[in-house]
């Protein structure tokens, strides 16, 4: 937890993500990514110089067998405020519009889910638990399906509702996360979407996989290069020594 909270918060400085005030919401799904990130939210909270208030949001998409009562214990011990919001998202996608590619509609419903009930809790901000790893499949998912040099911002400002997205894990590889889900015993909920691990996303961490046994490097390039093109909003802001920061520094990163 450590190695995270010092990836964090260099992460969060170098976008300067939080301000003093700000109410900040944990998207959190149920996955390990999430549940690392609200439990690194919750103690980063209790230490850095900004004062922000902070919450844990999940938008439930439907079945019953997705039991987020261990994810409301959870916030419980760490003090978090929980919000649950229920959904019949998987009933609409499988059940009554029978989605062939159904990840990017599930998608779009969870987000308009999740911007509501932010909106009528008074929450300014979300942050998401997209890492390291996530960027550069994202970067190569654009590259290689859209035929562009894209990745989601570090920092997004959504206009039409007031929400401002922040992704704070993004110099945290997915193995740390996943070692520290396991540390902690983090109440992961298994997600039984019939979709999960046929994407095009899980064909790109493959590709990438078998590339970085010749390529050792190719992430840290990767992510890098976004940084230092850079991609929109990818340019981290001037540290208070006025230097700019790049990259992640994941040669301490030991992941499994």
């Amino acid at each position: 937890m450590r190695l995270i909270l010092s990836h964090m918060r260099r992460c969060v400085e170098d976008y300067n993500m939080i301000q003093p005030g700000d109410k900040i919401a944990v998207g959190v799904s149920g996955g390990k990514d999430s549940l690392a990130l609200l439990y690194a939210m919750a103690k980063l909270k209790e230490f850095y110089p900004a004062p922000f208030e902070l919450h844990a949001i999940t938008v439930h998409p439907g079945p019953e067998e997705m039991d987020f009562t261990p994810v409301a214990a959870l916030c419980q011990e760490l003090g978090v405020e929980y919000h649950l919001v229920q959904t019949e998202i998987f009933h609409i996608i499988f059940d009554c519009r029978k989605e062939k590619n159904p990840c990017s509609m599930c998608a779009k419903m969870r987000r308009g889910a999740m911007h509501n009930a932010l909106k009528e809790l008074g929450i300014n901000k979300v942050a998401l638990g997209h890492h390291f790893d996530d960027a550069v499949e994202t970067f190569f998912l654009s590259l290689f399906y859209e035929g562009r040099l894209s990745c989601f911002q570090p920092v997004t400002y959504l206009d039409r509702t007031g929400i401002t997205q922040i992704r704070p894990l993004l110099y945290c590889g997915e193995g740390t996360l996943r070692n520290a889900a396991a540390r902690y015993r983090l109440p992961v909920v298994h997600n039984p979407c019939p979709a999960d691990g046929n994407t095009r996303r899980q064909e790109v961490k493959e590709l990438i996989a078998r590339l970085s046994k010749d390529y050792p490097k190719l992430k840290d390039y990767v992510f890098g290069a976004m940084q230092r093109l850079p991609l929109p909003e990818w340019g981290p802001v001037e540290n208070s020594h006025g230097i700019k920061r790049y990259g992640a520094d994941h040669e301490a990163d030991q992941e499994t």
